[in-house]
């Protein structure tokens, strides 16, 4: 598996920063006026190199990212259906806690005075 920054190199070295030199309308007509000012503020040169969803990820985040990306389809779907069974039995494991909960009266709000 590559590691992150061997990812950012290759990014890099696939980034294009040619300018086209489009000063002239003839040549260049805009079709949509304000298209050419989006797509300069949407330009990945235009900001930080990284995209901005994985801001807040750590190491771990983007190594399960990498790990599922490399995933046949057959195999994320496997790993799905586990999630999803996991998830179902934590729902009811925490059902069966709650019933005991009740029925010890833990749950309960303290009655209020008069």
């Amino acid at each position: 598996m590559a590691s992150p920054s061997a990812a950012a190199d290759l990014e890099q070295t696939l980034l294009s920063l040619e300018k086209l030199d489009r000063s002239s309308p003839e040549l260049w007509p805009e079709q949509i006026p304000g298209v050419s000012e989006f797509a300069a503020f949407k330009s990945p040169v235009a900001g930080s190199q990284s995209p901005p969803w994985s801001a807040k990820l750590e190491d771990d985040d983007i190594d399960m990212l990498q790990e599922f990306g490399s995933l046949t389809t057959a195999n994320l779907m496997e790993k799905v259906k586990g999630l999803q069974n996991l998830a179902y039995q934590l729902g009811l494991e925490e059902a069966r806690e709650m019933t005991r909960g009740k029925f010890l009266n833990i749950l309960e709000r303290p009655k209020k005075r008069k």
